[in-house]
């Protein structure tokens, strides 16, 4: 969801580098891009352990409510702020209207994937939405894909996962599924995304021919 549906991830850096400055810790843009994919928990823990703030106004701020201030601010700038990503509907409305199964399957609380299904108007397009928060590990973890499919009713074979994220992207090579990844621009040639059986600079690349490729060959990249 979080940079691939919707154009998040500048909300969730944004908001990191704040609560973070609360803390005496102050990042810039560029390093927040380090964590891109991570579960906003594990980036609290992550930069505790690279950079530990010992500024005497956090005493008692805990890692959870560091977490949970950044994510609610997340909350309310999607939700008056955030945009879709390039080809995020189109391509969406692309499985919808052949009859086909839609799910996200986020890193993200169910709380936040309503919000951005609601900015986005995609209610009527998707069959569910279900977040890793919910199952025993979240992403790189294969178990929201995994917990997706089994509530789709279908194999994780048989489905077709888009991330862009190196995290998403294990998680859902994980659980078996083909995989489309859709890097951001200043990751878009890392070497962790060649697992992904298609790699595409924007989903504006997606394409009905595309998707036929995918569904007759071993691995298109």
């Amino acid at each position: 969801m979080d940079g691939l549906l919707v154009d998040s991830e500048p909300h969730w850096r944004a908001m990191e580098r704040e609560v973070f400055a609360t803390v005496g810790l102050y990042l810039t843009d560029e390093e927040c891009k380090q964590t891109t994919g991570l579960p906003i928990l594990d980036v609290v823990h992550y930069w505790f352990a690279r950079r530990p703030w010992a500024d005497p106004t956090a005493i008692g701020r805990g890692f959870q409510e560091l977490a949970d201030a950044i994510t609610e601010g997340v909350h309310e700038r999607i939700a008056h702020m955030a945009e879709p990503m390039p080809g995020a509907v189109e391509t969406l409305n692309f499985f919808a209207q052949q009859g086909m199964p839609t799910a996200i399957a986020s890193a993200s609380p169910m709380s936040l994937i309503e919000v951005v299904v609601d900015r986005l108007g995609i209610r009527q397009s998707l069959t569910l939405w279900h977040s890793a928060t919910l199952e025993a590990r979240n992403k790189p973890a294969p178990d929201v894909y995994l917990g997706t499919a089994r509530k789709l009713g279908v194999l994780p074979a048989d489905c077709l996962a888009f991330e862009d994220s190196g995290n998403g992207l294990k998680s859902a090579h994980s659980a078996g599924m083909r995989t489309v990844a859709v890097p951001g621009a200043f990751e878009l040639n890392d070497p962790k995304f060649a697992i992904a059986d298609v790699i595409l600079p924007s989903l504006t690349e997606f394409s009905a021919t595309l998707f036929d490729t995918l569904q007759t060959t071993e691995n298109y990249s």
